[in-house]
């Protein structure tokens, strides 16, 4: 009889440790990220922010239908990768902002004090030198991110964001 209660306390505790087992496991430290792959994150998320805007800006001011295009394209594109984005920074419990930095909300504000022509070379003109800065943001985490999810991240945007500036540049020679 003795010999049966010890087999049923050691089959309890086992099933209460393999219980537990499951209960912590929901609740384990996030996966360590580096300082490099959180400022990716956060940075690549405000580009993206800032993108958005300028492109509904540009959907709504610019003077050339090739200009209003690239911004509805950008809208689309800027949302499709910030949903990724978003994505990987949850799974790494990294914490984003809910706008783009005070300089890009300047620059959106003086973008959105402009009309037409205007609008169009100033909005072309940044979005040629921002989507270059990216290329070379991109290349930076590619090559020296830790985190293989940031990294496939970085991977995932390089063509789009190439074909922005291919797209831009496109439209800047054409004026």
């Amino acid at each position: 009889m003795l010999r049966w209660l010890i087999v049923l306390v050691a089959a309890l505790a086992a099933a209460l440790v393999a219980a537990l087992s499951g209960v912590t496991a929901g609740y384990a430290a996030p996966p360590h990220v580096s300082d490099q792959d959180k400022a990716f994150l956060i940075g690549a998320h405000q580009d993206n922010l800032a993108e958005i805007q300028g492109g509904q800006l540009a959907e709504r001011q610019a003077g050339k239908q090739s200009v209003r295009d690239a911004g509805k394209k950008f809208v689309e594109d800027h949302t499709a990768l910030d949903d990724q984005l978003k994505r990987v920074a949850e799974k790494l419990s990294v914490d984003l902002p809910s706008r783009p930095s005070e300089e890009q909300q300047a620059e959106l504000r003086r973008f959105s004090a402009k009309g037409g022509t205007e609008f169009d070379r100033a909005w072309i003109d940044a979005q040629v030198k921002d989507h270059r800065t990216t290329l070379d943001f991109l290349d930076k985490e590619i090559s020296t991110g830790s985190s293989p999810d940031v990294e496939n991240l970085a991977q995932d945007a390089k063509p789009v964001v190439r074909e922005h500036l291919n797209l831009v540049e496109s439209i800047q020679s054409g004026e």
